[in-house]
């Protein structure tokens, strides 16, 4: 850390014991007191004077903290309104911004025209286990201008987002992740560097932007119904899963299928990005 000294976990608990906080298992809220994890966090976004970063559910703010220092300008969104006065205490910083709404909420796109103009804007955050998927899931639909993702998940699902096909990880997230970006797992981390502990360890993923998807498709929507569909039941065969799923006439899926170049009957698990994208215009063509 620079600057300012990152809180030991035993300071950190008097500051939020003298506020009354408690912690929210429905929030998934698990602090990070460990300053070699937070360094390694910024330096996986590579910030700098140009940067703007966009926080998810800073917490007690140590994270935070690492970020102020090493970027142009933060902006953190807490849903948690019971820390306004922790973080009246802990982050002092002229270059933050807190808003405290639910991230699911706003509209993050106005968000980032508003407060960063000019700047390479870069999304940070150890999130929320319960939340994750719908968290990124959001990030990569909305389609938000920002260069990078930084973010700790826990570690299975760092692993599925950085999966191959045919891996019991492998799955449509998997997909949507591939199709904007290319991952990174940096660092695995244990257990131990959370206050409270969770029970399962976790890992900082990284996401760099594609500044155009992977691959070319007619339909985007199309695309991403074709590949939930293909893993909504996940034991049927491709033919079955995208008839049932996407409320088609077998007929026409298998048209689509062979014209395709697939076999109706794999599964979606053995398909990549290409394969899914073949199917995807194909269907257009018949729908």
């Amino acid at each position: 850390m620079d600057d300012k000294k990152l809180y030991s976990a035993r300071v950190m608990k008097d500051i939020l014991d003298i506020h009354g906080f408690k912690f929210s298992k429905s929030l998934g809220q698990n602090f990070l007191i460990d300053g070699n994890i937070i360094n390694k966090i910024a330096e996986t976004a590579e910030l700098d004077e140009n940067s703007g970063v966009l926080e998810i559910g800073p917490g007690f703010g140590t994270l935070t903290q690492c970020l102020c220092v090493k970027a142009k300008k933060v902006v953190a969104v807490e849903v948690d309104k019971s820390l306004k006065d922790v973080h009246k205490e802990v982050l002092t910083y002229d270059n933050l911004k807190i808003i405290y709404d639910d991230f699911m909420k706003i509209d993050v796109n106005k968000l980032i025209e508003e407060e960063f103009s000019g700047l390479d804007v870069k999304i940070v955050a150890n999130l929320p286990y319960y939340i994750t998927t719908p968290i990124i899931m959001k990030i990569l639909e909305e389609r938000y201008n920002v260069s990078k993702i930084v973010v700790m998940v826990q570690k299975e699902v760092a692993q599925r987002l950085n999966s191959l096909p045919g891996s019991k990880e492998y799955g449509a997230i998997t997909l949507a992740v591939q199709y904007r970006a290319d991952t990174n797992i940096a660092m695995i981390v244990p257990n131990s560097v959370f206050m409270p502990r969770p029970k399962v360890d976790s890992a900082v993923i990284e996401f760099n932007i594609l500044k155009t998807p992977r691959i070319k498709v007619q339909d985007e929507n199309l695309l991403f119904n074709v590949i939930k569909a293909s893993f909504g039941q996940r034991r049927k065969t491709l033919l079955n899963g995208l008839s049932n799923n996407l409320k088609l006439p077998k007929d026409t899926v298998k048209e689509a299928l062979t014209n395709a170049g697939i076999d109706p009957g794999i599964r979606g698990e053995t398909l990549g990005l290409n394969e899914f994208g073949r199917i995807s215009d194909e269907l257009k063509q018949l729908i």
